[in-house]
């Protein structure tokens, strides 16, 4: 008895389509899922910043609607911004190079 390869162009066929179709991607991709206030603190060991950065853009976002923590990691202090609406979603993110930190300080 001889068995049918299951390398025939009709095969491979079928398995590219399979791997390449929309609906079959997005049914098992998850929902992306916002970072909120809660999960940064019980997660990411970070600094509480008394105020955020002057030199930071937030397109039109009041600053005394947000907060900032910091995170030190590979050369570079990173701030993240959230806001104090609702669970307190980040809704930016700026890196700084560790050597400008006593700038962002002041």
């Amino acid at each position: 008895m001889v068995l049918p390869s299951m390398t025939t162009p009709r095969n491979c066929a079928l398995a590219l389509a399979a791997l390449l179709s929309p609906t079959l991607a997005t049914a098992q991709s998850p929902a992306a899922m916002p970072l909120t206030y809660a999960i940064f603190e019980a997660s990411v060991p970070h600094i509480d910043l008394a105020t955020c950065p002057a030199t930071l853009a937030l397109d039109g976002v009041a600053m005394d609607g947000v907060f900032c923590r910091a995170v030190v990691h590979d050369d570079a202090f990173h701030v993240y911004v959230f806001t104090l609406d609702g669970e307190s979603p980040a809704i930016g993110f700026q890196s700084y190079p560790v050597d400008g930190v006593e700038t962002l300080m002041k």
